[in-house]
This record gives C-alpha cells, structure tokens and sequence, in this order.
C-alpha cells in the first residue's frame, strides 16, 4: 500500500476521520533509504518539478572535515553509537547524527546519507 504524508484515517480511539479528497501524487511518501556499510550503491528518484534526488543504499567512504576544515576522503570502519536508535548501530546503518569509526578517528555524520548520496562527518 502507498505510504502518504496525509493525516491518518484513524483516529486515537480507533474512530474513522472521513476523507474529504483523493489520495494525490505530491502527498505519496518514499520508502526509507536505510544506508548500509558497504560496497557504493545508490539510486536515483524523480522528485517533484522534474528534479532527482540521489540515495545512497550502502558506502565504505565518507568526508570528514577536521578543525581546521581540511576535508579528507576516508574509509569507515564501523558504526560506533546512533541516539536515534540502538537497533542501527547492531546493523551498521549510517544516519544523520550517528558517530562512525574512521581511520582519522570518531566521526559524526552531518548530512542524511539516504536522500543526498554521500557521507560528510567532522571529527569529534
């Protein structure tokens, strides 16, 4: 079934809301990118006005800015912690805000990996 951005049909009681249009295109939701480490994967998706967007499935290298803003291309090792849920640093998945072991060190992801197709980290 589409995943849609509208409000749900359902209301907290279990209630029906009674939909006062049509499902429409610019409501339809894609399914999650969930960007693994890995060999370089990405996808790209027509988005609304004719542009596209890059995802990114799975990557080994990311851009890690120092202090001094020098950024260098590196690869990641591991999935080292993710405040956003436990369950992704079990399965090596790469959002915005996970930190990453890199071979200059711990890195935090800056960028949402699954909607621009590629990993920018500073170093912490």
């Amino acid at each position: 079934m589409a995943k849609s951005s509208f409000r749900s049909l359902r209301k907290a009681s279990g209630g029906r809301y009674h939909a006062n249009r049509d499902k429409r295109k610019f409501a339809l939701a894609n399914q999650s990118t969930f960007t693994k480490l890995g060999k370089r994967n990405t996808r790209k998706v027509r988005v609304l006005g004719g542009h596209q967007k890059t995802g990114l499935f799975s990557a080994e290298d990311v851009n890690v800015s120092d202090k001094k803003g020098k950024i260098t291309k590196v690869k990641i090792k591991t999935v080292v912690e993710n405040t956003a849920n436990i369950q992704l640093v079990r399965r090596n998945i790469l959002t915005k805000g996970a930190i990453i072991e890199t071979e200059l060190g711990k890195a935090r992801i800056t960028n949402r990996p699954g909607q621009e197709g590629c990993i920018n980290a500073v170093l912490i």
